[in-house]
């Protein structure tokens, strides 16, 4: 783990987790679910805190702050950091000041700032702020859908459609989320077939990479292998990534799960927690130095 601090492999070691967990040593142990998958030698984290960590704050965060914010997360050896998204300010006033954050941080060669873009007009003032990566973001929820970015998911997969499109055409890469992947705050259980149908549709449109988030963090490590058995039928491992929230103390078990069976991993991070979220009960993202 290199220079990596006592605490921090205290925190991620496979000993503390066992001590943590008791349970889950015999869950890996049940011949069921785990047949002795090697972990992945190289983890990639895509810090999204500036993102997703700010975007419900109700006290708005100064542009000032959040280009220190990310100027920092830039210095430590970061390669990816989601810098902000690109919607509608009625919807999402923490965001209003996209242009001004894209614009005004220092961009280090090294690390790569995709942004949210989920829609055609999102995408195009995106671009004219100097995005070269943006994201899109869907749901295996319908109810979640039609609430958190107000349209069905066959049409917000239009919309997308609209928006790799256009990505294309300038050689721009775009990565997809799947919210709700292991529960919805509304609709509770999501079958694993309804998130491999929308992961499915985000890869084939064109997304190179696939986040599946735990929304509200009641996934377990034994939902989290059936969702990603399901996904991987259909969508490539190299291709997938996990956002494990940790709202009933989850996130590490359901990391180590992920890592176990997806042989290749890309995790998202917050830098530090989230404290809301509209249309769902207040949650807690797991924290970068609690995990790799």
């Amino acid at each position: 783990m290199g220079n990596v601090p006592t605490a921090v492999k205290h925190c991620l070691s496979y000993e503390q987790l066992i001590q943590d967990y008791p349970w889950l040593k015999r869950w890996l142990l049940e011949e069921k679910t785990v047949s002795r998958h090697e972990y992945p030698e190289f983890v990639r984290i895509v810090e999204v805190g500036p993102r997703d960590g700010l975007q419900n704050e109700k006290e708005i965060v100064p542009t000032g702050v959040k280009i220190q914010l990310i100027d920092m997360l830039s210095g430590t050896g970061l390669r990816v950091i989601e810098a902000t998204s690109f919607v509608s300010s009625k919807w999402v006033p923490q965001m209003a000041d996209h242009t001004d954050v894209l614009r005004g941080i220092h961009r280090e060669p090294h690390v790569r700032y995709p942004v949210l873009t989920p829609n055609l007009q999102g995408f195009h003032d995106a671009v004219a702020a100097g995005a070269t990566e943006v994201a899109v973001f869907g749901s295996a929820s319908e109810t979640f859908s039609k609430k958190n970015i107000n349209c069905s998911i066959d049409e917000s997969m239009l919309r997308f459609e609209e928006v790799i499109k256009a990505a294309k055409e300038r050689q721009i890469p775009v990565r997809g989320y799947v919210s709700c992947a292991l529960g919805c705050p509304l609709e509770g259980h999501i079958e694993p077939s309804k998130v491999c149908e929308v992961a499915k549709r985000l890869y084939e449109m064109g997304c190179y990479e696939i986040s599946l988030g735990d929304t509200i963090g009641v996934g377990t490590p034994g939902s989290m292998f059936k969702m990603l058995q399901s996904v991987m039928a259909e969508v490539p491992t190299s291709a997938l990534a996990v956002h494990c929230h940790d709202t009933y103390g989850q996130a590490l078990p359901n990391i180590l799960t992920a890592l176990q069976w997806l042989g290749r991993d890309s995790l998202d991070i917050f830098s530090f927690r989230c404290t809301s979220f509209p249309f769902m009960m207040v949650m807690a993202t797991i924290e970068n130095h609690k995990m790799i």
